[in-house]
């Protein structure tokens, strides 16, 4: 593919953080970036609404949201739905591995972010990836292992 435009899995991305700055710039950013933003919410409720009638590629979330319900129930129940989360946060979590195919550290930049999803389009296509400056990615297990 010397001249082709590389195959991509994620183009559909949801977006769940609770603080409103974050979710905006993150919104602008990858949408400038060319990815479809199917929505930007803050809680789990609204999350699971948007991935009951829309299709995702990838959900990219907080860990802690503004109700007592956090990101980690929405990756979980994302696994089980077979859609990859990548954890966006400040606050790591020891099972993300399990549950997550990364996770990006906050503070990050623009251009962290959209290497990050793009690390995470080939890391889901099982390709080789680069080490990202704040992005972790966990090897892909089947749920059935």
């Amino acid at each position: 593919m010397l001249f082709g435009k590389r195959k991509q899995v994620v183009k559909r991305i949801l977006i769940v953080e609770d603080e409103p700055l974050t979710a905006f710039d993150n919104e602008n950013t990858l949408a400038e970036a060319g990815y479809e933003i199917v929505a930007t919410v803050d809680d789990l409720d609204e999350a699971l609404d948007v991935l009951d009638r829309e299709t995702v590629d990838l959900i990219v979330s907080d860990v802690r949201l503004r109700t007592q319900k956090s990101g980690i129930e929405l990756a979980t129940t994302a696994k089980r739905r077979g859609i990859p989360t990548l954890f966006a946060t400040g606050h790591t979590y020891p099972g993300a591995a399990k549950i997550a195919v990364g996770c990006l550290l906050k503070p990050y930049t623009e251009r962290q972010l959209c290497k990050a999803i793009a690390s995470v389009d080939r890391h889901l296509q099982g390709e080789k990836v680069k080490k990202t400056k704040g992005l972790e990615l966990f090897t892909l297990v089947d749920e059935a292992e």
